[in-house]
């Protein structure tokens, strides 16, 4: 018999029936089968594509941009500030004339009364009859210039049972409020201190013309165990009073009239 060799249509080339299986020809997109037809063609595809990309992107981006060109906001107008309120005036500084001004005190021994002064003092004071709140009045005492007597009392009197004068050399008085009390007269609230105690007093000025200056005038009562003075067996007050009354007599230059 003559042997005959039949050809399969679906056989790659080349390839008998008893060989391999055929592989499936592979079929090219249609984007390439159209840039394969025809170059401009490609091209204008290409622009497309280039213009879809762009386009998403400015889409994506329009948030920022608008952001980023958006005009500045104004900030908001600062709130006015209220109008300061008037300050008093500085009340006009006074100097204190010593040669015309004393300080006396008096105390009582057994009952008797005992005088006595300072021969040395000074005053820092500020005020204005028309403002008397706004005025401030600072008064300083050398303790060791206390005369009382004769001179062996007033020897002793700076020893520590009294004023203890190398210890605490000067009594202070400062204010801390004044106030009117009538025509010509005033209230001052301040410190006092002696011999390291400070304890608050009140007290009562009158203050009146005299030639070109002003005359301050005034009294108090202190005690005087309330400051540690008169200590030892001088503590008992049947011996020596515990209250002291102290007057004062300045002379003023400066103040207004």
């Amino acid at each position: 018999m003559t042997r005959h060799e039949t050809r399969h249509p679906t056989r790659g080339i080349g390839h008998s029936s008893a060989g391999l299986s055929a592989r499936p020809a592979a079929h090219p997109s249609a984007l390439a089968q159209t840039l394969a037809a025809s170059p401009r063609a490609g091209r204008a595809a290409a622009l497309a594509l280039g213009a879809l990309v762009m386009a998403t992107a400015w889409v994506i981006a329009a948030p920022a941009r608008a952001q980023a060109t958006a005009p500045a906001t104004a900030p908001a107008p600062a709130a006015a500030k209220p109008p300061a309120k008037p300050t008093a005036a500085a009340a006009p500084a006074a100097r204190l004339v010593p040669a015309s001004s004393q300080v006396r005190f008096v105390t009582r021994q057994m009952g008797v009364p005992v005088e006595g002064h300072f021969k040395r003092f000074d005053a820092q004071i500020a005020f204005d009859p028309r403002q008397p709140q706004a005025g401030k009045v600072s008064f300083s005492v050398d303790l060791a210039s206390a005369e009382i007597g004769d001179a062996g009392t007033t020897a002793e009197l700076k020893k520590p049972d009294w004023f203890d004068t190398a210890r605490f050399p000067r009594a202070t008085f400062t204010s801390t409020a004044i106030k009117a009390a009538g025509p010509g007269r005033y209230e001052v609230a301040g410190k006092l201190a002696i011999k390291g105690q400070v304890r608050d007093i009140v007290v009562p000025v009158a203050l009146a013309r005299s030639g070109a200056n002003q005359l301050a005038t005034g009294s108090f009562t202190l005690k005087r165990l309330a400051f540690d003075i008169g200590a030892g067996e001088w503590a008992d007050p049947s011996m020596v009073a515990d209250e002291v009354q102290v007057d004062f007599r300045l002379t003023l230059t400066g103040l207004p009239g």
